[in-house]
């Protein structure tokens, strides 16, 4: 099942259960999705979990700096109501790797590169980012490298 089918089966069951916090949450993460889908008309890609994955995180990551704002703001309520909209949608990332997985990628990727110091950082991050395919954070992956090179 692809996480758009997931999102679209629990926008109908929050229908049915007229939960309307979980409603407007899945509607704007579906219309966030669609806009996806139209910046990719007329290119020959398709939608991708991938994609949609990192729509997620964009709205993850949204969410996370409003809260932050709004607790400047001394605007509590609307702090929650971000960082619940944030667990909602965190339901549609995949599994993240285990600190111990992350690490054995990051050397495997770093004996495959051959990278000898902090110089060939980029060249490690962009190979471990496209084994990873959105199951770790960057910074979480760039401090585990950054360590494993040093």
């Amino acid at each position: 099942m692809t996480i758009l089918s997931k999102v679209e089966q629990n926008l109908k069951m929050a229908l049915k259960a007229k939960d309307k916090f979980l409603v407007s949450t899945l509607k704007f993460l579906l219309a966030q999705i669609r806009n996806k889908e139209i910046e990719l008309r007329g290119t020959e890609k398709k939608l991708t979990d991938e994609m949609v994955t990192g729509v997620v995180r964009q709205e993850i990551k949204k969410r996370k700096e409003a809260a932050i704002l709004y607790r400047q703001g001394k605007r509590e309520d609307l702090a929650e109501k971000e960082e619940d909209e944030s667990q909602v949608l965190s339901k549609y990332l995949p599994q993240p790797f285990s600190a111990e997985k992350l690490a054995k990628i990051v050397q495997e990727t770093i004996e495959q590169v051959k990278a000898k110091g902090p110089a060939d950082f980029g060249k490690v991050m962009g190979a471990v980012m496209a084994k990873i395919k959105g199951q770790a954070d960057g910074s979480q992956v760039a401090e585990v490298v950054k360590k494993a090179l040093s």
